[in-house]
């Protein structure tokens, strides 16, 4: 991508984690999502969004583990994620980590497939004494996969979402964090794209 060009589109992978319909998990992704179209587009970068409905994919998965084969589905989703510009993933917290679900599904990416693509990490629970999740439990599956994982991560407690936009000195707001998350994956993800252009 040159300087000042506005024909560079951004392929952002959206992994939701969430069982719900709808979920606390899909509405966090759709809310990092929005930011980072809009920073994008700030730039003059267009973004193309796939959303991956975990839950969707379940039976497959589970096939996939056990019995070695995938479907259509599954694998347009695998080839989506390796082929992204960018990620944005979020799970529920489940007994103190990543859901199972969400677990099982990256056990299926293949090593190095993913590497170097930005990931912006965020986390849903009932909870904020579960905001450790991110940094204890996915962030190191992120690092393990070659991935760069944002510097900022995204907890969303159940009480977040009452009132989104209040925050005090010491606790900012959800939406105050989902933008800077935005902004940080936007911004890694242009660099990524200057490479690539660079390159040809």
């Amino acid at each position: 991508m040159t300087a000042g060009s506005d024909a560079a589109i951004a392929r952002v992978v959206v992994v939701s984690g969430g069982l719900g319909t709808p979920s606390s998990s899909r509405r966090l992704a759709d809310r990092v999502t929005g930011h980072v179209e809009r920073a994008l587009a700030a730039h003059g970068c267009g973004a193309e969004v796939a959303v991956i409905e975990l839950r969707d994919l379940a039976v497959a998965i589970a096939h996939r583990l056990v019995k070695g084969t995938a479907d259509a589905a599954l694998t347009d989703a695998l080839e989506r994620l390796q082929t992204a510009d960018g990620i944005v993933l979020v799970s529920p917290v489940f007994n103190g980590s990543v859901s199972g679900l969400v677990k099982s599904f990256l056990d299926l990416v293949q090593p190095q497939a993913l590497q170097g693509i930005p990931v912006a990490l965020g986390a849903t629970g009932g909870s904020a004494r579960h905001s450790l999740v991110i940094d204890y439990a996915m962030r190191p599956l992120m690092t393990y996969l070659r991935t760069f994982p944002m510097p900022t991560g995204v907890f969303a407690a159940t009480a977040d979402w009452g009132d989104e936009q209040a925050g005090t000195a010491e606790v900012e707001s959800l939406e105050t964090r989902t933008a800077r998350l935005g902004r940080e994956l936007a911004d890694a993800m242009r660099l990524g794209l200057e490479r690539r252009f660079d390159a040809l």
